[in-house]
């Protein structure tokens, strides 16, 4: 059987091209090995699961360690603890029948007699009547909600205080989307469990380790084990394209390869190149894909959109917008912080955030690509960007107020308008972050590139300041002639004052100002 590009569950070395997981892992294992109780967290799809499967089999193979892994998402949700542990304890006794068949195992009926002990006292018993250290992977713990997640906790702390004496895990590793900081959300919570931050063993020094995406090096080594099963090369211009539009991100690394060379080029004579791997990315997200599905699920959830709507206007969080939003997005995957700053995770999520946010819009415009081409192939963008501004003051203003996000609803109805042309034969590139200022927009078609600045008008000096942006844009472009969208939110403008275009000089360059 040929390896394959993995796009679905853990990695195999017998089925799948794969970075071999414990390369990443040198730091979760002396934590492991210096007996701490950690957090391991990741985004979906980022290699946790084929970690976890690697961690499990290495301590199982040692003689003086057991590992335990157990899944534990089929008690996510549930507030009842007598439930939730029912479950949460059929699943430690499943994965301990299964991998360590000669260990003693308690009776579950008589520990759920009090659930509010049941889980300490399992792992309690397994590990006193062995004389082997256990570390045990709770998988999807950030799932338990309220009285559940306070137990939970509470049960892990007495575990470890009271080791010494009653035997406990060596080592316990929580494993999910946040630090345990953040898996209390409920001030009723917080409360209950006021020694979270402050007493061993999950205090705010406690140590957290998470899923590294693949360097580019890695994305290289990667993507030639394919090459040296089929022959089938990758340009380096196209294995440093995969890498920049995913960043090492291991399912949408996985995902553009194995789009390309299972379903694009299955010619193994066909290098491949820059092209096929731009094609790819855009049949993933139009074919919105398993992994970018629930992505856009997230986009849906209030958390989410308190920090992903100011960030596409270029604008800073409101002062209801917790440190537990940005845990939690960062969590899911979908931003990082660089330089000390959030940015969306990835190009490609930059692409998926505001499309499929307006793909439902770009199908009710009916303006088509072909009424902006000239005749002599270029495109005619001051007639796209007069067209754009009446499809604003008719339809467009009305449809950014039905927006769930209404901060950035202006921007996104505008990317919606040009997707749908641009569709037709170019590409738009986005850059947006909290506390910019603007969206920067670039058009590419063909040889042609025009760039397109976007700001909310306040007041009369975001003007100025908009033109020093767009002058610096075009600078780092080696553009002469932008584009300044300016959308005026004075409501006490009549349409006929906000809607305006005139061009300006500045800092040596010629910038259009379109008024919306």
């Amino acid at each position: 059987m040929r390896p394959e590009f993995n796009i679905a569950g853990p990695c195999f070395p017998d089925e799948h091209y794969m970075i071999p997981p414990e390369r990443r892992l040198g730091e979760v294992m002396e934590l492991i090995d210096g007996h701490k109780f950690f957090t391991f967290t990741g985004g979906r799809q980022t290699g946790k699961t084929t970690s976890l499967f690697w961690l499990q089999n290495h301590y199982n193979q040692k003689s003086d360690w057991r590992g335990l892994w157990v899944d534990i998402q089929t008690a996510r949700e549930q507030p009842d603890p007598a439930k939730a542990f029912r479950t949460v304890l059929q699943q430690i006794d499943r994965v301990c029948r299964h991998h360590h068949p000669s260990v003693q195992r308690p009776d579950i009926e008589s520990l759920l007699r009090n659930p509010q002990m049941a889980v300490r006292d399992y792992l309690s018993h397994i590990a006193g009547h062995d004389e082997r250290q256990w570390v045990v992977f709770f998988d999807e713990a950030d799932g338990l909600v309220g009285e559940t997640m306070v137990s939970f906790l509470t049960q892990l702390r007495e575990g470890y205080i009271g080791r010494r004496q009653d035997s406990f895990p060596a080592s316990i590793v929580l494993v999910g989307l946040r630090q345990v900081r953040d898996y209390v959300l409920r001030h009723e919570d917080r409360l209950a469990l006021s020694w979270l931050g402050t007493t061993s063993p999950f205090n705010l020094t406690a140590e957290n380790r998470t899923t590294s995406p693949f360097t580019a090096v890695e994305v290289v080594e990667l993507l030639q084990q394919h090459t040296e099963k089929t022959g089938q090369v990758f340009l380096p211009e196209a294995s440093a394209k995969i890498y920049e539009l995913g960043q090492g991100h291991p399912w949408l690394t996985n995902a553009l390869a194995d789009q390309i060379v299972r379903r694009d080029v299955r010619d193994r004579q066909v290098a491949i190149a820059v092209e096929h791997v731009e094609s790819a990315k855009e049949t993933i997200i139009l074919e919105r894909r398993t992994h970018i599905d629930s992505l856009v699920a997230k986009l849906r959830e209030d958390r989410v959109r308190r920090v992903i709507d100011p960030m596409i206007a270029g604008e800073q969080t409101d002062a209801n917008v917790l440190d537990d939003d940005f845990a939690y997005v960062l969590g899911v995957g979908l931003i990082r912080k660089i330089g000390g700053q959030y940015q969306v995770a990835n190009p490609i999520y930059r692409e998926v955030i505001p499309r499929a946010m307006t793909y439902d819009r770009q199908h009710q415009i009916v303006n088509k690509t072909a009424a902006y081409v000239l005749p002599n192939g270029s495109l005619d963008m001051p007639k796209l960007m007069k067209h754009w501004q009446k499809f604003w003051r008719i339809d467009g203003h009305l449809a950014a107020n039905g927006f769930g996000y209404r901060e950035s609803g202006p921007h996104l109805m505008l990317m919606a308008f040009l997707q749908r042309v641009i569709n037709g034969g170019g590409k738009i590139h986005r850059e947006y972050g909290l506390g910019r200022g603007a969206l920067d927009l670039l058009i590419e078609w063909k040889n042609e590139k025009h760039a397109i600045e976007v700001k909310l008008r306040r007041d009369t000096e975001t003007e100025e300041d908009a033109l020093e942006q767009v002058a610096g844009y075009l600078d780092q472009l080696g553009l002469e002639h932008g584009w300044l969208v300016l959308f005026d939110l004075r409501s006490t403008l009549s349409w006929k004052e906000r809607t305006y275009q005139r061009d300006v000089e500045f800092l040596g360059k010629r910038i259009t100002i379109i008024g919306g």
